[in-house]
């Protein structure tokens, strides 16, 4: 199925519902949670989970919701994740990937680290503006989710982010690609205010969180 098939599968809004719904969860949600989440019954939510897993935009798998196993624990569920695939569409075409992937190897081999994560600095100080540091974590989850990062906030006081809008090229350059992130969330947030970034790569999300400063935990 082309890209722009794909995407025109969440044309419908109860479809577009289920699969938001599940792409922000980062787990395994049942069909029950989701039809509920989506105010439809279980019936038309496993419908259209079952539309968008043929599609591609979504994984399934089953399990024991219960968590209980052996006699009396229940036949496993229907779950689904999020796909992991990307999907995109560029009218007329075009192919920024492979121009980020050239760039990249040239930094690389040229050894422009400190040149690129300098300008990447500079580009999210620019794009925060007159704006101050940011002066907590919720707002460095609105301002990270303007900019695609998907963040969550996690029992530890930490930001963590489901999402790395750089990842098909940090796939191929981590440490390049990375720095670079690292760098660009420095100037998005700031510096010198209560929150710091810093990396901390966990596999299939951002290298980098972004917690409290030492100086300003509670």
């Amino acid at each position: 199925m082309e890209d722009i098939d794909v995407i025109a599968v969440l044309q419908d809004p109860v479809r577009r519902r289920l699969y938001e719904y599940v792409a922000a969860q980062g787990r395994e949600v049942g069909r029950n949670e989701a039809a509920e989440a989506a105010g439809v019954a279980r019936t038309l939510a496993a419908h259209h989970l079952e539309k968008l897993t043929e599609a591609g935009l979504l994984d399934s798998g089953s399990r024991r919701l219960t968590g209980r196993s052996g006699p009396g624990a229940g036949r496993p569920a229907k779950v689904y994740t999020r796909a992991k695939a990307e999907r995109s569409v560029s009218l007329p075409a075009r192919d920024y990937r492979t121009a980020a992937e050239l760039l990249a190897e040239a930094a690389e081999e040229a050894g422009l680290d400190a040149g690129l994560h300098a300008a990447a600095r500079r580009r999210g100080e620019a794009l925060r503006g007159p704006a101050p540091a940011c002066g907590g974590l919720e707002e460095v989850m609105e301002v990270l989710a303007g900019r695609g990062y998907e963040p969550r906030l996690e029992a530890e006081r930490v930001v963590r982010m489901r999402n790395c809008p750089f990842h098909a090229v940090a796939e191929s350059f981590p440490p390049l690609v990375c720095g670079m992130n690292l760098a660009l969330l420095e100037g998005l947030i700031g510096t010198d205010g209560p929150v710091r970034a810093r990396m901390d790569a966990r596999p299939g999300e951002c290298c980098v969180v972004v917690e409290l400063s030492k100086n300003n935990e509670d």
